[in-house]
């Protein structure tokens, strides 16, 4: 009941990725909140700003971006809106370390750094299903490469119609600011296996696995293989429908990486440190590297052969992979000095 949260000085509401939803819970909660209550937000796409619009107090609105499992993944996304204020972020920040959870701190931008990167890697594995890839190779070279968990396996947790519905914002946010919204070989992948198939995710006990009653993963749904027919042998190592082994696991890596700059360079994220521990704390890019910026900098080569191998991946699969200026300026840079 509302009346419960009479005098509290923090909300964090938690309801479904929807603006409009999210707005009516703030308006209803707010008059019996302390006069100078946080506003806080576990969405994990929805831009702040937005949210804070028709809540009389904007500076007391911030997100809180908790990741799930929440018991046991430690880091909290912080997000800033445009007239969040100082002293609001300084209490988020108290909140959670009040709670033992590792902060990091993010400007205003739909997705985020998190969900925004994180959609970009399981948009390149999911796509490579259309490519003929094995979904059996590419849940093993994700695995192979250090990720936690196979891209197929956490597009299922995230779950396919939540994708869609993110998706659809993204592309409805786009087409308001005038700009394109790029259609990804994994949008009809997803669409095919909700709306053809019946298979939501997860919690609908069948997505690109097979699960369960109580919801335990029993294996890779036979049927992606019958209607995303694999072009090559299933074999780590070996190419797969034309597709190096290597070149599956780097897409995903550099899919990452190459929207972190991108992140970065917009200004979403404040440092680069922020961007290395929310990507293994966060979002789980493989630790050994570092973090996704680090991965960068310790690429054979140095940004140089990063640079050089995301134009050979942009030649092969898409422009997608090819390098930021930012990132082109610093090989530059770095070879002059040399």
């Amino acid at each position: 009941q509302v009346a419960d949260l009479a005098g509290c000085d923090l909300v964090i509401e938690a309801v479904f990725e929807d603006p409009d939803l999210k707005r009516r819970v703030f308006a209803e909660v707010v008059g019996v909140l302390a006069p100078d209550a946080l506003l806080a937000s576990n969405t994990s796409t929805l831009p702040i700003t937005d949210l804070a619009r028709g809540v009389d107090r904007p500076e007391d609105v911030i997100g809180l971006h908790f990741f799930s499992p929440v018991d046991k993944m430690p880091l909290v996304e912080i997000v800033v809106g445009e007239r969040t204020a100082d002293a609001a972020l300084a209490r988020a920040f108290d909140v959670v370390q009040l709670i033992r959870k590792t902060p990091i701190v993010v400007n205003d931008s739909r997705g985020f750094f998190t969900s925004r990167v994180i959609g970009a890697f399981m948009d390149e594995a999911v796509g490579m299903l259309a490519e003929g890839v094995h979904p059996q190779t590419i849940e093993q070279a994700a695995l192979q490469i250090g990720y936690p968990t196979g891209p197929l396996a956490l597009t299922d947790e995230v779950s396919l119609t939540l994708t869609q519905h993110i998706r659809a914002g993204f592309a409805k946010a786009a087409a308001a600011e005038g700009k394109p919204f790029p259609t990804m070989p994994s949008h009809a992948v997803i669409d095919r296996l909700v709306d053809e198939f019946g298979r939501p995710g997860r919690a609908g006990k069948a997505g690109f696995y097979d699960y369960a009653e109580d919801g335990t993963r029993l294996g890779l749904w036979p049927g992606l293989v019958e209607h995303f027919p694999p072009a090559g042998p299933q074999l780590a190592g070996r190419e797969t429908s034309g597709v190096p082994f290597v070149d599956v696991q780097e897409r995903m890596l550099f899919s990452e990486a190459i929207d972190s700059v991108n992140c970065l360079d917009e200004g979403v994220l404040r440092s680069v440190g922020e961007a290395n521990i929310g990507s293994i704390m966060g979002i789980g890019f493989p630790p050994w590297t570092g973090g996704v910026l680090q991965y960068i900098d310790g690429y054979r080569g140095g940004v140089a052969g990063f640079v050089a191998r995301a134009r050979e991946l942009a030649a092969r699969y898409g422009e997608r992979f090819t390098p930021p200026a930012s990132l082109v300026d610093r090989a530059e840079g770095a070879a002059r000095s040399a």
